[in-house]
């Protein structure tokens, strides 16, 4: 619950979509299957190592803003993203 409400507070879904809610550009429906939780974790920390990794051509790629979030945060938003499969 508390990813969630941080992925609202973080306007996520400027970029992003969850069922049906936020831009349909960057569907994150189902990426709780195709991603761990260090792949995860490495989007929101480090999103250029992650974009390469991945052969990701979307842009814009995400900030990395996320990263000076707290650990705590961070994990919450992984769990979050973690539990949409």
């Amino acid at each position: 619950a508390k990813g969630q409400q941080l992925y609202a507070a973080q306007k996520c879904s400027m970029c992003h979509q969850v069922a049906g809610k936020g831009n349909k550009l960057s569907v994150l429906d189902g990426v709780g299957a195709k991603l761990t939780a260090e792949q995860t974790r490495e989007w929101l920390v480090d999103p250029v190592a992650a974009a390469e990794k991945a052969k990701s051509t979307k842009k814009p790629l995400m900030p990395k803003t996320y990263a000076k979030l707290p650990p705590a945060d961070i994990d919450a938003l992984v769990a979050y993203m973690q539990s949409l499969k």
